[in-house]
């Protein structure tokens, strides 16, 4: 199933980038000429440092401290915080750092409720809906078995480590494999925080060339 969920993103993300090409490309055409007419702004040598600190303190904890207690995990990505926090105190102007925290604020204040609300339901799913409920709805390979649990994946947030247990859960109490394999395939592209960014940065226009290959590709 892992082989086939990453041949179906790789295709996916191919598929879904050539039909935005072609819909958006006098857009693009007409973008790319107005940064001819100006400055290309280059992305300098320390923000990809800084880019690079960002990355590592989110990634170092899972990598760097394998076993042990998890407050282990804490302390290394409080250091490489600090570190990354450190950097761009000395690397941005005032101005891009109140720039960056109003931006990350507004993400948290959106997405942070929809992850507290998706680990719940996820627990919830997991722990007090009956077996037969999962194999009535969600068991076989069908239309609407598949229909329902690319549903699911779209309003929900699940993050790779609550993702795999939780298809886990509902492949042992009777789900589908076409259904999980569905679920798999919507939930890192059409979660509802994804849908939000995506709106937010590119406008709701390209969310739904976006979407709607990503949902059919799934059914």
């Amino acid at each position: 199933m892992a082989l086939i969920r990453l041949t179906s993103a790789i295709l996916m993300a191919f598929i879904v980038g050539m039909v935005m090409s072609v819909f958006f490309l006098k857009e693009d055409m007409s973008r790319k000429f107005q940064v001819n007419l100006q400055k290309t702004k280059v992305m300098k040598g320390k923000d990809i440092i800084l880019l690079l600190l960002i990355l590592a303190s989110l990634l170092a904890p899972n990598y760097i401290v394998r076993k042990g207690p998890y407050l282990h995990k804490i302390y290394v990505w409080a250091a490489g915080t600090v570190l990354m926090a450190v950097y761009a105190f000395y690397t941005k102007t005032r101005e891009e750092i109140k720039n960056w925290l109003q931006e990350t604020w507004w993400f948290v204040k959106i997405i942070f409720p929809l992850l507290l609300l998706g680990v719940f339901i996820v627990g919830i799913i997991g722990k007090l809906l009956p077996q037969t409920f999962i194999q009535n709805w969600l068991g076989g390979t069908g239309i609407l078995p598949s229909f329902l649990a690319t549903l699911i994946g779209a309003i929900s947030y699940f993050a790779t480590m609550t993702e795999a247990p939780f298809v886990d859960t509902l492949l042992k109490l009777g789900m589908g494999k076409g259904p999980a394999l569905a679920l798999l395939l919507t939930g890192p592209g059409m979660s509802l925080p994804s849908m939000l960014a995506i709106i937010r940065v590119f406008g709701l226009k390209r969310l739904s060339f976006i979407s709607l290959p990503l949902s059919s590709w799934a059914l």
